[in-house]
């Protein structure tokens, strides 16, 4: 019975060690395994087997990218100002056995290297330079890590400075010519505004002048047309007058030659046409020169009124 037991027990201990020995790697990591204290191979995802006692994981790497952030760091520039500058850098391992035994604590040897290289670069600068020049820091930083941890089995993707903090009195300086500028550009878009706010308005004034200007042509040349049809009216209806009263004297003249008018008939007509002229306005009267005298005149129009009074009785 003892014996039958221990058998069981050193069954079940060695399939649990078997089992323990199975091990599974996730995506985006490896395993960096050793064997007798050596680096034996680097597992990648799936299902591996560990030789009990033989093999050991020495690390577990990570593939994905990654992000550190490191404190400020003090930095001189080349006009001996003081700043801080803290930096983050994005860095993906590409070599799991040279990030395991290439260097010790790599993620503080990058932000020993990330220091120097950026007090060596910040250095060549000025102030001024160092504040708008961020993108070619970056980039020469980024050139920088690349090339040194490349031996690391570590690719460094970017470097980017978070922030530039200035001494305090450069601060200050630095915000009273902010508010300068800005008041500067205040100042120069109130008088860009007031200007063209002038040009609009003598532009719409000029405008309403050329208009005004314009309907008073229009007006002066509507009452010069209506002035000229009312004269051209006028004068065809003066003609037409004319027209009709020559027309009446026509056909009165006709008619009378048509009637065959008798000398005492001529003779009344005549005197008709003397009494109309002595009625005018005309300071001269004109007698006629075939009228020998006022009583030959005067016994004709008797003469004429008898005899048609003689045929109006009849």
């Amino acid at each position: 019975m003892p014996a039958i037991l221990i058998i069981s027990v050193l069954f079940i201990a060695i399939l649990v060690l078997l089992i323990s020995c199975i091990k599974i790697v996730p995506q985006s990591m490896v395993f960096v395994v050793e064997r007798l204290g050596s680096y034996y191979q680097t597992w990648e995802n799936g299902l591996h087997f560990k030789v009990p006692f033989l093999d050991h994981i020495a690390k577990k790497v990570s593939l994905k990218e990654q992000v550190v952030d490191f404190k400020p760091q003090p930095v001189i520039t080349r006009d001996n100002v003081t700043m801080q500058i803290d930096s983050v850098v994005f860095y993906q391992i590409t070599d799991a056995k040279l990030f395991t035994y290439g260097v010790e604590r790599p993620i503080s040897a990058i932000e020993n290297l990330t220091a120097t290289t950026l007090r060596n670069i910040i250095g060549e600068l000025e102030l001024d330079h160092t504040l708008t020049s961020r993108d070619v820091i970056n980039t020469k930083i980024t050139t920088t890590l690349d090339t040194a941890t490349d031996k690391w089995g570590i690719k460094v993707n970017r470097v980017e400075l978070k922030n530039i903090l200035p001494p305090a009195e450069i601060q200050d300086a630095m915000e009273k010519q902010m508010k300068a500028e800005r008041q500067r550009r205040e100042s120069i878009l109130r008088a860009e505004g007031q200007k063209r706010s002038q040009v609009l308005i003598a532009e719409g004034e000029k405008e309403a002048a050329i208009l005004k200007a314009e309907a008073e042509k229009q007006s002066a040349i509507l009452k010069a047309d209506a002035v000229r049809e009312a004269k051209i009216r006028e004068a065809d209806g003066e003609a037409t007058a004319i027209l009709k009263v020559q027309q009446a004297y026509a056909d009165s003249l006709k008619m009378l030659n048509e009637a065959a008018p008798t000398d005492k008939v001529l003779t009344l007509k005549s005197f008709e046409a003397l009494a109309k002229v002595a009625d005018g306005q005309s300071t001269k009267l004109i007698i006629p020169s075939d009228m020998q005298s006022l009583a030959g005149l005067a016994a004709s129009v008797k003469e004429i009124v008898t005899d048609k009074k003689t045929e109006e009785t009849k």
